[in-house]
């Protein structure tokens, strides 16, 4: 057994015996040696040697937890949970100053306690009173002529008084070697697993998971806390929902907790600890989620709370005074840490790793059979109808793939717009003339990109959003095959190697660059639908990188080689203007329809939602009737 092991199985035993609960623990590095150790302790001055169960500090050092994984999101438990002061408490080796530090909205620090401890337990103590609209914990230490080791860090609050159970419940599809990496990083920390009742995984593919030699490795330590399941692939929202049934199912009367993890994720344990720990102090049932952090750019953060414009069909938006993409390592402009001290609503928050109280699920149902996108989004906006809050708690992070390398023209554009409309349906007014007036612009940009194949998937996406509930009674099965199938038609949807690109070999394949933004838009979108119709563009051929991609510039070649979102390839478009004119054509007329029938079909998704989410309707899909 590791050192880590031994560490993080210790709070565990003196919750118990001390009628308190470790709701965070303070570990110093990361999982992997690729996450920089500045996302758990800064050293400010002098050396300090970081491992992940403890910090020695050298003689005349200072080092500060006021990091991403350091810090206690002091502002998120005073809003939301019934808890009243937390506890530092840690083991000192040596001598030194410890110093319980606070902040407030704006990041301005203040001291709490000071405490020179020399080969001694440390118990500092901070009340929850001054954090309400912003605000975080954590510990500077500082040594003189010796040197300080502290170890056994926990972050503690008294008991609850009816403790809740936490199960995860992990969805994979054809991702066997990553979900078994993720398995082994919960299966390498029992101190986290400890916490749990069982962790289920829900295999949805064709190469599965069990056929791994680490699985076996994991299920000799996980024993029947690791329950494996298979099934037909139901998107994540299938997979999802079939763990949460089990969940519900086995819960009874205990009051229990659905922990979601994505199977690609590289793991940091902790958030099934700060997770579950603050699920148990909730005022209410509550939503609770971790946030993302990007996995080729570990140190940055995707958002620190999320929000959709339903009406607009976007979702991802930054919350205001939120931490948006961005190093969180980093310092800003006036001297402070790009950490989330403002305390931010979330409109909803993502299934990459998410908690679900039973609780919820009984009162309004489990998920739309969405295939998936937006059924996370649907998922907390359907909450906040029932009065159900959605929380992304800092500090309770993982690391998932970059959203922007992965390329929007792809088979899961479909999902994305047909799974916003009808989110739309079921939680706005859904202004019919505004969804199609955006429907529209998007068409048009397609087009003029020559994004066709992008934009026959718009097309498919408003006719299957009209005909209505019916396209989901499968769960998304045959709507999968279908888009895929169609858009195999288009060209310009398959990536290749820039060596393989047709008919664009390396000397017929200048870089243009993009200019400006145009002003005037209007006038620019009708001179480039002539240029396309007619052919008068200024440039034949051109490679065109990711981030310059955009439909005024698209719009001024005949041949185009773009570079995948991913960096791997290059997608090839060519101009058609007969195929511009024909989906320009089919747009209009399902635009049109969306229109006259929107309101109507509106009406249908809502009547048909009780029963979408009903229990009977999931156990049909997961053939356990």
């Amino acid at each position: 057994m590791t050192d880590l092991q031994t560490e993080t199985m210790r709070p565990a035993r003196s919750a118990a015996a001390t009628g308190r609960l470790v709701v965070q623990r303070g570990l110093f590095t990361g999982p992997v040696p690729e996450i920089p150790d500045e996302m758990y302790v800064e050293v400010i001055a002098g050396h300090a040697e970081r491992r992940r169960a403890h910090v020695r500090v050298g003689p005349f050092g200072r080092v500060s937890t006021n990091t991403y994984f350091g810090r206690f999101p002091a502002a998120y438990w005073q809003r939301w949970t019934t808890a009243r002061s937390v506890r530092f408490e840690g083991r000192i080796r040596g001598a030194g100053r410890v110093m319980l530090r606070a902040s407030d909205t704006n990041g301005v620090p203040r001291t709490v306690a000071v405490h020179d401890a020399e080969a001694e337990d440390v118990r500092l103590e901070a009340r929850l009173d001054r954090f309400l609209d912003g605000g975080g914990l954590w510990v500077e230490l500082v040594t003189d002529d010796a040197e300080l080791l502290l170890e056994d860090v926990r972050w503690t609050v008294e008991a609850p008084a009816v403790p809740r159970h936490t199960s995860i419940v992990i969805c994979t599809h054809n991702r066997a070697d990553d979900c078994a990496a993720t398995l082994t990083a919960l299966a390498d920390d029992p101190g986290a697993t400890a916490l749990v009742d069982e962790i289920i995984v829900v295999d949805q593919g064709t190469d599965p998971v069990e056929s791994r030699p680490a699985f076996d490795v994991v299920s000799a330590v996980l024993g029947e806390q690791l329950r494996y399941l298979r099934q037909p692939n139901l998107g994540g929202s299938g997979g999802f929902t079939r763990g949460l049934h089990e969940v519900v199912t086995t819960a009874g009367e205990v009051p229990t907790d659905a922990l979601f993890m994505d199977d690609d994720v590289r793991c940091e344990p902790e958030v099934v600890v700060r997770l579950s720990a603050f699920a148990q102090y909730t005022s209410h049932p509550t939503i609770v989620g971790a946030q993302m952090l990007n996995l080729l750019h570990p140190t940055q953060v995707l958002a620190g709370a999320e929000y959709a414009v339903l009406e607009d069909l976007t979702n991802g938006h930054v919350s205001p005074g939120a931490v948006g993409e961005s190093d969180v390592t980093a310092y800003l402009p006036d001297g402070t840490k790009n950490v989330q001290d403002r305390r931010v609503d979330a409109g909803y928050t993502g299934w990459w790793s998410c908690l679900i109280p039973v609780e919820v699920t009984r009162a309004m149902g489990y998920p739309l059979p969405l295939f998936f996108q937006w059924d996370d989004v649907e998922y907390s906006y359907r909450g906040r109808a029932h009065g159900v809050p959605t929380v992304t708690l800092p500090g309770a992070g993982l690391w998932h793939a970059d959203f922007p390398w992965k390329d929007w023209d792809d088979w899961h554009r479909y999902f994305n717009l047909r799974n916003a409309m009808i989110t739309s349906a079921l939680h706005s007014g859904f202004p019919v003339r505004h969804v199609a007036a955006t429907l529209g612009e998007l068409l048009g940009r397609y087009l003029l990109s020559m994004n066709y194949g992008l934009a026959a998937t718009l097309i498919r996406a408003v006719e299957d959003f009209l005909a209505g509930p019916d396209v989901l009674r499968d769960g998304g099965v045959d709507a999968t095959a279908r888009i895929r199938a169609e858009r195999s038609s288009y060209p310009e949807t398959v990536m290749h190697p820039i060596a393989e690109a047709p008919t664009l070999g390396p000397a017929q394949m200048p870089v243009v660059r993009a200019g400006g933004k145009p002003t005037r838009t209007k006038a620019v979108w009708a001179k480039r639908i002539v240029q396309q119709v007619t052919g008068r563009v200024p440039f034949h051929e051109g490679l065109v990188g990711a981030g310059e991609a955009d439909w005024w510039h698209m719009a001024l070649f005949d041949r185009v080689a773009v570079t995948d979102a991913g960096q791997a390839g290059v997608r090839v478009r060519q101009r058609d203007p007969e195929l511009l004119r024909r989906l320009g054509r089919n747009g209009a007329a399902v635009l049109w329809r969306l229109v006259r029938e929107g309101d109507a079909a509106a009406g249908r998704w809502r009547a048909a939602a009780p029963q979408l989410t009903g229990v009977d309707n999931w156990r049909r899909l997961f053939g356990i009737d």
